[in-house]
């Protein structure tokens, strides 16, 4: 009998996001191994109109959404009874030998209450802490009453769940000093899927041209424009950057919460002219737009967030031999070898920020030892097949098959 993982997540494909990129790598591998593997999305999955849904050969379970809360909290608490009733009935229905819940908090909860009535061992997976992405989203603030709920919350979903699996050391030791036993603990690193990845092809003229961007040195980013990404600093650092590279142009790709303010500061700063923002494109056109980039810039700032969790975004660029910059926050520090696989700088500062872009447009000797070293990481420490073997061992533990 093959065992069979029951996954709650926040959302899924066809919404493109690190989470969902990290859980299609995460059940690819775990169909290689020859685990059944069953899907829910919670209520927060956008346009999720049918209680069932196949989306590129995957099958997922849906949740109907919840009308917004008034009451500070009712939101909450409706969308965990709303999964909790969901959960139940697909569990009933496809008899998992795991459930396993994925963060937020929010999937955790509901997912102990059906895990305890109908005896299925549970494991929580941490990829972020809800309480801190609350505070980089502004709906909350470091130390508030709601952050010190949600934390208690989240410890406490930590102490009752069978295992705790995360994606990396900063998100571990955290854990650990809340009292959960290292033991109990298992780090599933965020991964690539090398074969997915080609070393940078050649920049399509055509595109180049159409974007103004002929003759230029590109500093670039594609993601989504989320505060702590630190794309203000980028832009607060160009004029410094084009003071010694006038040739330099930025090239955002992407769009989010930060667009708007973004396009305000470039044209507070006065470089809005140097700064090309293409807006969302496909996810099939994406490697076109990095092809054209000389440099990707992370210049996340730091906070709990940033200083826990390790990025995806590194690691795609590594595997495809990208040269990029980075500061200096805990999460980078994990994934980035400063000087032989990317460049470092001191979090929130214009001047290291101006002075790596500077230095590494300068330094072209560098550019094909740190390209292959990058790659050469990712090939052997951070692929998908290494990093999903590791959760084995916990599940044979537990499944009673």
């Amino acid at each position: 009998m093959s065992l069979r993982i029951l996954h709650v997540l926040d959302h899924s494909i066809p919404l493109h996001s690190g989470y969902t990129f990290r859980t299609l790598s995460i059940l690819r591998e775990q169909r290689k191994l020859g685990w059944e593997t069953f899907h829910l999305t919670g209520p927060k999955q956008l346009n999720a109109k049918a209680a069932e849904e196949d989306v590129d050969g995957w099958h997922f379970y849906r949740t109907p959404a919840v009308p917004a809360g008034r009451l500070p909290g009712a939101g909450e608490i409706a969308l965990m009874r709303q999964l909790e009733r969901r959960l139940q009935e697909v569990a009933e229905q496809v008899r998992p030998h795991i459930l396993h819940a994925h963060s937020p908090v929010l999937n955790a909860l509901p997912a102990l209450r059906v895990a305890k009535r109908l005896g299925i061992p549970m494991v929580y997976e941490v990829r972020a802490f809800w309480e801190d992405a609350a505070v980089d989203h502004g709906t909350t603030t470091e130390g508030s009453l709601r952050y010190r709920l949600t934390r208690w919350l989240e410890t406490r979903a930590l102490r009752r769940v069978n295992h705790v699996f995360t994606i990396c050391e900063g998100l571990r030791k955290d854990i650990v000093a809340r009292g959960i036993a290292s033991s109990k603990v298992t780090v599933i690193p965020n991964a690539v899927d090398i074969e997915l990845f080609e070393p940078g092809g050649q920049p399509d003229a055509e595109l180049k041209a159409q974007l103004g961007l002929q003759g230029s040195s590109v500093v670039g980013f594609i993601g989504s424009f989320y505060a702590y990404e630190g794309l203000d600093l980028l832009l607060d650092a160009l004029p410094g950057i084009l003071s010694k590279r006038p040739d330099v142009r930025v090239l955002l790709v992407g769009g989010g919460p930060q667009d708007a303010a973004l396009k305000a500061q470039a044209l507070r700063l006065g470089v809005a002219d140097k700064v090309v923002f293409t807006g969302r494109v496909p996810h099939d056109q994406v490697q076109g737009y990095y092809d054209l980039v000389d440099i990707l810039a992370y210049p996340r700032h730091s906070m709990r967030l940033t200083e826990l969790v390790t990025p995806l975004k590194p690691l795609e660029a590594m595997a495809q031999g990208r040269l990029l910059v980075a500061s200096d926050v805990g999460g980078h520090k994990e994934l980035i070898r400063h000087g032989e696989t990317g460049i470092l700088f001191k979090a929130g500062s214009v001047e290291a920020l101006v002075q790596a872009v500077v230095d590494l447009l300068g330094e072209k000797n560098r550019w094909a030892p740190m390209r292959q070293a990058g790659r050469a990481f990712v090939e052997s420490e951070r692929n998908w097949v290494a990093s999903v073997g590791n959760y084995a061992n916990v599940y044979a533990s537990m499944a009673d098959l």
